[in-house]
């Protein structure tokens, strides 16, 4: 009976260590990593998405080396990942990057952002071979 509690408890602490980092970047991959920020994002709060989105792919534009980028990224939570990527924009901002020298801050690049991402969305898709007087595939059939 004993040797079952300590086995009980034993795996309620392994369980409770397991589930106590899935707000962490789990980043042994690049796909483990992928993934990890993809369920990270889903979970937070919608004002939250887009500048931890933003933060994760300024920051592997900047570090091409695929270990580097994995070794900065692993165990952070969004909260970190989120500083990281206004450092990076406030240091290429100085340095005068022109991509992010047009805009004032980190705020206004975030809601730039989103407004493109809408625009995206809401954009009408039609196709231009969708249209009323485009020929028919169904033609008449004419008896022999």
């Amino acid at each position: 009976m004993r040797v079952l509690a300590i086995v009980l408890i034993a795996s309620l602490v392994c369980v409770m260590g397991a589930c106590s980092k899935a707000n962490q970047i789990n980043a042994r991959s690049l796909q483990t990593a992928q993934k990890s920020v993809f369920y990270i994002k889903e979970h937070l709060p919608e004002a939250e998405r887009m500048p931890f989105e933003v933060s994760y792919w300024l920051l592997r534009e900047q570090i091409k080396n695929n270990d580097e980028f994995l070794q900065l990224i692993d165990g952070k939570t969004s909260k970190e990942l989120i500083d990281l990527g206004k450092e990076n924009f406030t240091k290429r901002k100085a340095a005068g990057d022109k991509e992010y020298a047009r805009y004032e801050n980190w705020e206004q690049m975030i809601a730039k952002s989103a407004q493109q991402r809408n625009d995206q969305e809401t954009a009408d898709s039609a196709d231009p071979r969708d249209k009323k007087d485009y020929p028919r595939v169904d033609y008449k059939m004419h008896a022999m």
